[in-house]
């Protein structure tokens, strides 16, 4: 008769249910996006996204460049126009690069700050048994306090040490990993501060003329050049500013040495105060600093019209880039030659000076190029126009250079030229006349705001402290055991080791088996290694000095 098992049958496993497809595509693209493979291809995706920002004119920056770029290249530019490669750092492309490496930062960091937390508190690794197969092996004998003795001394060399009874783990170079840390969330803050600059920063170019007329006020229409960041509205800080004075200093070659600006500053209706700052000493206002970016001459021209009225046009001279300071510019009177007692005005008869002032001119012509910055022997050369400066058509231009249009259709007319020096004077044809009266001085400001600079400052003081620590720590590990006391010679875990310094295995004493294991390449941890098995070495032989004082003295007198 045939036994029955009546043991109940285990339970059938259920098959593994297999996870949804649209969840597992998500948590395989999360973790593609936040290694750091792909965090180090999309900062190098966002260095190359940065190019077109630096080699092609921006419409923020300067929108005449970018119309002076659709006339030289009208077929390229609408097609770069359409990718937003005039508005760079704006565009949709650079900014979900940007996000995604945000994304993928904080998405590496995170864990690896948590288990760098981890590895901080945890005690160092136990001591494993085969210490002779590491990298690093030496045995010795055991100083006098054994372990303990042992410890004190890793703790001095500032190892952290566990102590497992006659066992001893110690572990060096965490700040390897802590650096890294650093290095990769100074990164992320370093985005943070360029996205609070990009959203609410602004910033603004303008030139102010020195005198009691030379007085800007910080409103959006005051300014030449102006960008605001999309969170940015038209209520500016308060601020009105005159340039009292300016100081500048050359050397013989004609460089720059010294530039100072004494300026009058009302900020917000207060009482007026006075300021001075230079290139590298920004003047700082309550949301606002002004930098100092360059400065040339202001040519006050005189022109008196049939009628006797008298006009004078202080229009700054852009310099031309050389070092004498060599500057062109324009002078222009639309309002001359009105009739005083009917009021009308003849456009025909408008009339401009184009100019060429040299504060040092050479003393024989050609009167093209100053020989030195400050005004040592002023020269002013100005082409005299007479027509329709076609101002009042509505098309912007520049107030700078005269609009070569109207002379080749023939609404403006050369009528002369003439080279004037302080004072001098020139009568036209028709009996007006234009006189050189002198110059003013004028500085280029920039105003400035950007919210996330202080966030700039701390992340880049963090990644050079990040990287130095990434670099230049190790981490590695000490292990020591404890042997007992052996009477005969060594056991087959000792072979090969050699007589421990200061004694042998057969002497009955305790032995020290170190072993050591860089984490990372480390090609000094050999001569590391050495100088702690010394330092155990010199802690025996000092214990011996401390508990046996007497009966050294005594062996050293019976030996004499």
């Amino acid at each position: 008769m045939t036994a029955v098992d009546e043991r109940p049958a285990a339970p059938a496993e259920s098959p593994r249910r297999r996870p949804h497809a649209l969840i597992a595509l998500l948590r395989n693209s999360w973790r593609q996006l936040t290694s750091m493979r792909t965090a180090l291809v999309l900062l190098f995706l966002l260095a190359v996204a940065a190019i077109p920002g630096s080699v092609l004119p921006q419409r923020g920056v300067n929108p005449e460049d970018v119309r002076d770029f659709y006339t030289a290249n009208p077929q390229l530019a609408p097609v770069l126009d359409r990718i937003g490669a005039f508005e760079a750092f704006s565009s949709v492309w650079f900014s979900a690069i940007y996000l995604l490496l945000f994304t993928s930062l904080i998405g590496c960091i995170t864990p690896r700050l948590r288990d760098h937390v981890r590895a901080l508190r945890a005690r160092p690794p136990a001591v494993p048994k085969r210490l002779e197969r590491l990298p690093q092996h030496a045995v010795v004998p055991a100083p006098a306090g054994g372990a303990a003795a042992i410890a004190e001394t890793l703790r001095r060399r500032r190892w952290r040490v566990a102590v497992r009874g006659d066992e001893i783990s110690a572990e060096k170079g965490y700040l390897k990993e802590t650096g890294n840390l650093i290095f990769h969330s100074s990164m992320v803050l370093l985005l943070v501060g360029v996205a609070l600059g990009s959203w609410y920063g602004w910033h603004g170019n303008r030139l102010l003329v020195s005198g009691p007329d030379g007085v800007f006020c910080n409103t959006r229409q005051q300014y030449a050049e102006v960008k605001l960041g999309p969170r940015v509205g038209d209520d500016l800080p308060r601020f009105c500013m005159r340039l009292d004075e300016f100081e500048a200093e050359f050397l013989p070659s004609g460089q720059p040495s010294f530039f100072n600006a004494k300026v009058t500053v009302d900020e917000d209706g207060g009482a007026p105060r006075a300021a001075e700052f230079s290139v590298n000493s920004p003047l700082r206002l309550d949301g606002a600093n002004v930098y100092l970016l360059g400065h040339g001459y202001v040519p006050l021209i005189r022109y008196t019209d049939r009628f006797g009225k008298s006009q004078t046009s202080p229009v700054p001279f852009l310099t031309t880039g050389d070092m004498g300071l060599t500057s062109e510019g324009l002078a222009a009177f639309p309002d001359a030659n009105v009739d005083p007692a009917t009021g009308e005005r003849n456009p025909n008869l408008q009339m401009a000076f184009s100019g060429l002032y040299l504060p040092t001119a050479p003393q024989e012509p050609p009167f093209t190029r100053s020989e030195y910055p400050t005004e040592q022997n002023p020269l002013l050369g100005l082409i005299a126009y007479r027509g329709n400066l076609g101002l009042d058509g509505g098309i912007p231009g520049s107030v700078y250079q005269l609009d070569q249009r109207q002379i080749s259709n023939g609404r403006l007319t050369e009528i002369g030229s003439k080279e004037l020096r302080k004072g001098e004077s020139w009568t036209l044809d028709d009996g007006t006349t234009v006189e050189f009266v002198g110059t003013e001085r004028y500085i280029v400001l920039s105003v400035r705001h950007d919210p996330g600079t202080m966030l700039l400052l701390v992340s880049s003081i963090g990644l050079v402290l990040g990287l130095m620590g990434s670099l230049f720590v190790r981490r590695r590990r000490i292990f020591v055991r404890v042997l007992p006391a052996v009477s005969g010679p060594p056991g087959p875990g000792l072979a090969g080791s050699g007589p421990p310094e200061g004694g042998s295995p057969t002497d009955g004493s305790s032995l020290v088996e170190v072993a050591g294991l860089p984490r990372t390449e480390h090609p000094g941890f050999a001569a590391e290694f050495s100088q702690l098995v010394a330092a155990i070495g010199d802690d025996r032989r000092t214990g011996e000095a401390a508990t046996d004082p007497d009966e050294r003295a005594g062996s050293r007198e019976g030996a004499e």
